[in-house]
């Protein structure tokens, strides 16, 4: 198979059929939309109920302290991507997202059960924090796996579209984990939603655990990691030579990142969600309504994120993240004046224009960070400068804007902080070169070991 050419099932990243290639698809799109569905009811119930289930006896900074351990996952994100790095070039895609997948779902039931603090004091709290520090290490090593398995097995003129089945796993959370949260506000209203309402989004978990954990069990290994297998050409020490040789690689592709999801985690993270809501703001919206709302803009997220993903197959990914941003920049200004309105149209408005430029700057990074790294450290390259970005972007965004409005009373100042957010993705994708259709297979380690960056020849 190896003396294939790219049309074929062969170790340069492609698959012999259309079934193959369905059936990646599928399996990567239910696989990371059950993830994000856990990762992102969390952050819906943050501010709709944890503060004040959870965290209210601790003091007036409640909504604050509960914002926070939306980030605390994050800071663990690095964990997972190490781990789930190493291993991934080491043992496979395949084992590594079974294993992210359990242990994400295992997370989120346990938080469907969980007493409250009015049940156990402090410990409860505590272990919720532990919870929320689970799924983060599965975040972390979830992404880089979806990503690999899909735009690997992709043609090369199609790996943006292939790359962004994984990405629009993030909308389609989003859209469950609002939906389903919506849902039970009606099914369970006023305080029934406290008391017991909250908990069925995370107890569903099981059963979308068990779907996801079948759909990808009839999935091939990647064929770059098989060939790798094949020739023993798999690194003993990836995370060392990661750092070893592509440290600045690393950094500049977080931050490509971080100023897509610093600018997404104000709904992803839960922020417009509980500022929307909070019965002692200027807004006071139910919550029913803005779930369907931010619901709704998950919806036009997803169609940008495929639309960027293949036109990147067309005009380049580097092209494409440059319109990105200038969308973005101009969805972020949009976004506060829209959203303090106080009316629900107006607010969806914000949300879903915000959502165009964020799908133009998430379509095609599955594609992106693929083409940086080489075949026998990629896992731990894409996981690692995902992670980062993490942090740097999303980690504490929603904990932020909270702690800007309780200063200052004023959403400017977080339309700027969000602005610059923007503005610093754009100076690190400018620094990138576009490496779109390059080779992925460990034939060509020593083409793809030449820097991507502006003014280097080598990482």
């Amino acid at each position: 198979m190896s003396g294939q050419s790219h049309d074929g099932f062969t170790p340069t990243g492609t698959i012999a059929t259309a079934a193959d290639r369905r059936r990646v698809v599928f399996a990567t799109v239910v696989g990371t939309t059950v993830e994000w569905y856990d990762f992102f009811i969390y952050a819906t119930a943050v501010g709709l109920v944890f503060g004040q289930l959870f965290f209210a006896p601790l003091g007036q900074n409640s909504a604050l302290i509960a914002f926070a351990t939306v980030g605390v996952s994050f800071l663990f994100r690095p964990l997972g991507a190490f781990l789930a790095g190493h291993y991934g070039d080491k043992l496979g895609r395949k084992t590594v997202l079974m294993w992210t997948l359990i242990l994400m779902g295992a997370a989120t039931a346990l938080i469907g059960v969980l007493p409250t603090y009015e049940a156990i004091g402090l410990t409860a709290p505590i272990l919720l924090v532990l919870l929320r520090i689970l799924q983060g290490i599965s975040a972390g090593g979830e992404w880089g796996g979806a990503v690999l398995m899909a735009v690997e097995h992709a043609p090369k003129s199609k790996r943006g579209v292939f790359g962004a089945s994984p990405q629009i796993g993030v909308p389609l959370g989003l859209l469950l984990a609002s939906g389903v949260m919506a849902l039970m506000t009606v099914i369970a209203p006023g305080d029934q939603f406290l008391a017991w309402g909250w908990r069925i989004p995370f107890l569903l978990s099981v059963v979308l655990i068990l779907v996801g954990y079948y759909v990808r069990r009839k999935v091939e290994e990647s064929p770059v990691f098989t060939e790798l297998a094949e020739r023993k050409e798999k690194a003993r020490m990836p995370i060392v030579q990661l750092f070893a040789k592509h440290a600045l690689l690393v950094v500049i592709a977080a931050l490509v990142f971080a100023g897509n999801n610093a600018v997404g985690y104000m709904t992803t993270g839960g922020y417009i969600q509980g500022y929307a809501t909070n019965p002692e703001g200027s807004i006071g919206l139910e919550r029913g309504p803005v779930l369907w709302a931010v619901a709704g803009s998950a919806v036009t997220w997803l169609l940008s994120t495929l639309f960027a993903g293949w036109i990147s197959d067309r005009i380049g990914r580097r092209t494409t993240y440059i319109i990105g941003w200038i969308l973005q920049l101009g969805g972020v200004f949009a976004l506060f004046p829209l959203v303090n309105t106080g009316e629900l149209l107006p607010l969806f408005a914000g949300l879903a224009i915000l959502t165009i430029g964020l799908g133009f700057t998430y379509g095609p990074q599955a594609a992106l960070y693929t083409e940086l790294f080489p075949a026998s450290i990629r896992f731990s390259g894409v996981s690692i400068s995902y992670a980062i970005g993490a942090i740097a972007g999303g980690a504490f965004a929603p904990t932020i804007a909270t702690a800007i409005v309780s200063a200052t009373g004023s959403t400017d100042a977080v339309t700027w902080y969000l602005a610059g957010m923007t503005v610093l993705g754009l100076v690190a994708t400018l620094l990138l070169r576009d490496r779109s259709g390059i080779p992925l297979g460990p034939d060509h380690e020593e083409e793809q070991a030449v820097s991507p960056i502006y003014g280097m020849s080598r990482a």
